[in-house]
């Protein structure tokens, strides 16, 4: 009796088990459905408003070639390696040139936020330095280090680093006082205090300035791609301007394309994060997460 009673407990337990599971598995279907579709139905709508266009003959198929043909250029560019190794050598440059301006970017930013001689002396020239146009520092890039891929780096750098550092400034500016003096009454050292009390207090805006660095890095890497033409090196860039060069349309609206995807896939990871950081903080309502 005693057994049969432990067995009917125990297959209770396992059918509550997988109920949960079940309920676990549908919530996050609904929540993945939730994120997707305005995607996808953003994407309709732009194909349809393209297709309407198309059909309305205001510009030749030659000028403006319809959606069905221009997916189907891009399927054809997919299944040859060179459109691959030109997303390869564009991504490569991309996180390169944005992992040195993270660096350099923080270090500035820790600097000029906490010693108040150098932000007076430098902090409107960093503001300055991010409104300026990649494409302008394209020459000074081309005479200090040819037609390289440094030169690339030099620009993405330039425009990436005053991003972070402004976003680690403005962090550290938010940070409550209260949590300062509590790092003093501590005892806490310099880089103590920046560990366990600055940073983590300015992780929000600082995270804000990563995603606007890497939309400053992107662009000027694209505008860097399509001045410095390096030979025997594919990137995106590349391939932009030599289907522009042949009057491919359909081509280059493919790349276009697929530029517009790699930034869309880099936004969601930033976006990601960020949400992470918010729900960690209590800022985002458990039910709707």
């Amino acid at each position: 009796m005693a057994a049969d009673t432990e067995a009917a407990a125990l297959a209770g337990l396992d059918s509550l088990e997988l109920q949960q599971t079940r309920i676990s598995a549908g919530d996050r279907a609904r929540k993945i459905w939730a994120a997707v579709w305005p995607k996808l139905l953003a994407i309709a709508i732009v194909i349809g408003a393209w297709e309407l266009v198309y059909l309305s003959g205001w510009k030749s198929a030659a000028i403006l070639p319809s959606p069905a043909a221009v997916f189907s250029d891009l399927w054809a560019l997919a299944q040859h390696a060179l459109l691959w190794q030109a997303i390869a050598t564009t991504l490569r440059r991309a996180v390169i040139g944005f992992g040195m301006a993270l660096v350099i970017g923080v270090v500035i930013g820790a600097l000029v936020s906490r010693i108040k001689p150098l932000r007076a002396a430098v902090g409107s020239m960093i503001t300055a330095l991010q409104t300026m146009p990649s494409i302008a520092w394209f020459p000074v890039a081309i005479i200090l280090f040819g037609a390289t891929t440094n030169a690339i780096l030099f620009v993405i750098i330039l425009g990436a680093a005053t991003s972070i550092a402004n976003g680690l400034i403005a962090g550290v500016d938010y940070t409550p006082p209260l949590l300062l003096r509590a790092g003093r009454t501590m005892r806490l050292g310099r880089i103590a205090m920046y560990r366990h009390l600055i940073l983590p207090a300015s992780l929000p805006s600082f995270v804000a300035g990563l995603k606007q660095g890497w939309a400053f890095a992107w662009r000027s890497l694209m505008a860097g791609e399509l001045l410095v033409i390096i030979m025997g090196q594919p990137s995106i860039g590349v391939l932009l301007s030599t289907f522009q060069d042949q009057s491919a349309m359909a081509s280059t609206i493919s790349i276009m394309i697929v530029i517009l995807v790699l930034g869309i896939v880099v936004d969601l990871i930033f976006s990601r994060i960020d949400t992470s950081i918010r729900r960690r903080r209590g800022m985002l309502d458990p039910a709707a997460g």
